[in-house]
C-alpha cells in the first residue's frame, strides 16, 4: 500500500505566500500519512496565461532553484516523493511548464516539461511556454514507479499509453482547469464530464492508477470573467473507479490509498496491455492520414 496525497488551493497574487502555503499544505499531507505528494499546476502564482504579458516571465525561476531546494528539503525531512509544477527559465526566452519529481531522500530525479501546449481563450500558453523536449518518462521513487504529465496533456491517450509503457504504475497530472463564468450554465457539466471521462479512461487502458491534482476558486490576473476553477481533483483506480475526489470550492488535501495488487489484477484481467497490434499502427506517428 501506498498512500498518495493531492495539493488543492486557491492561490493569491504573492508568488512567496503561494509557496509558503503549498509546502504546509505538503507538511500536512505527510503528517495524514501521505507518501507521495503532487502540487496543482503552476501552483506559486495565479493562473498567468489568462492574457499575452512580457512581465508574467517574472514569475519563473530555474531548476534547480528556490522552490526546487525547498521542496527537497521538505521531502528529506518528512520522507516523501514530491511533484511539483513550476515555471522553468531554462535560458533567457526559452521557459517550459515544467514539473519536478523528487525522491522521499531529498534527490531531485528529474523534471518533466509539458508536450502539449494550449492556445485557447483565457489559455494562452503558446505565448509562455516551449513544448517540451524530454519526451514521456517514468521515474522510480522510493513508494513506486510513477509517470508525470501536466494540464492539456491530459485530452492525449499518446502521452498516457507512452509514459505506462515505460513502467508507470501511477500518472499524476498537475493541473489548472476550470470554466469560463459565462459558458458555465450551459456547458458547464458537460466540460467537468469529459475532463473526467479522459482520466478514467486512461486508467482503464493502461491497467494503471491515475491522480489529477487541480486548483480552486476564480481568479481574473487580467480582468474580465476570469476563470473559475472547479476542484475536483481525484485519484482513479485501473478499473476506472474513482477512489478519492475533492470538493468543488474548498482548498483540501485529497488522500488516497494505492494497493498496488489492483495493477497486476487489472492487467491479467483487463489485458489490453498484451492485446495492443504494435505491427498495424503505422501511421499514428502522423498528423493525419489523407
Amino acid at each position: 500500500m501506498t498512500n498518495v496525497g493531492l495539493i488543492q488551493s486557491a492561490c493569491s497574487v504573492d508568488p512567496e505566500e503561494n509557496l509558503k502555503k503549498t509546502l504546509a499544505a505538503a507538511e500536512s499531507a505527510a503528517g495524514k500519512g501521505a507518501q507521495i505528494i503532487c502540487t496543482q499546476e503552476l501552483f506559486r502564482s495565479q493562473y498567468f496565461c489568462q492574457s499575452e504579458d512580457h512581465n508574467f516571465f517574472q514569475l519563473a525561476e530555474p531548476i534547480p532553484g528556490p522552490t526546487t531546494d525547498a521542496f527537497q528539503k521538505l521531502a528529506q525531512k518528512r520522507q516523501v516523493v514530491v511533484v511539483a509544477s513550476l515555471f522553468e527559465k531554462r535560458a533567457a526566452g526559452v521557459y517550459h511548464n515544467t514539473a519536478i519529481i523528487i525522491d522521499a531522500d531529498g534527490a531531485l530525479l528529474g523534471r518533466y516539461r509539458k508536450m502539449h501546449i494550449p492556445d485557447d481563450p483565457l489559455y494562452y500558453e503558446k505565448f509562455y511556454f516551449t513544448p517540451g523536449d524530454l519526451g514521456f518518462r517514468a521515474w522510480q521513487t522510493r513508494y513506486g514507479k510513477i509517470g508525470v504529465l501536466i494540464c492539456w496533456d491530459q485530452w492525449y491517450p499518446e502521452a498516457a499509453r507512452l509514459t505506462a509503457l515505460r513502467g508507470a504504475q501511477i500518472l499524476f497530472y498537475p493541473t489548472a482547469i476550470g470554466w469560463h463564468p459565462t459558458e458555465k450554465e450551459k456547458y458547464g457539466a458537460a466540460q467537468y464530464s469529459a475532463w473526467e471521462t479522459m482520466q478514467r479512461s486512461h486508467a482503464i487502458a493502461n491497467g494503471c492508477y491515475l491522480a489529477a491534482a487541480n486548483r480552486v476558486g476564480h481568479e481574473a490576473p487580467a480582468g474580465g470573467a476570469g476563470i473559475e476553477f472547479w476542484g475536483q481533483s481525484f485519484v482513479v483506480a485501473p478499473s476506472g473507479e474513482v477512489i478519492a475526489r475533492g470538493s468543488v470550492d474548498r482548498e483540501e488535501i485529497v488522500l488516497a490509498e494505492i494497493e498496488w495488487a489492483r495493477i497486476d489484477e487489472s492487467r491479467t484481467h483487463w489485458p489490453f496491455l498484451r492485446d495492443r497490434r504494435v505491427d498495424a499502427y503505422a501511421g499514428i506517428d502522423q498528423r493525419l492520414i489523407d
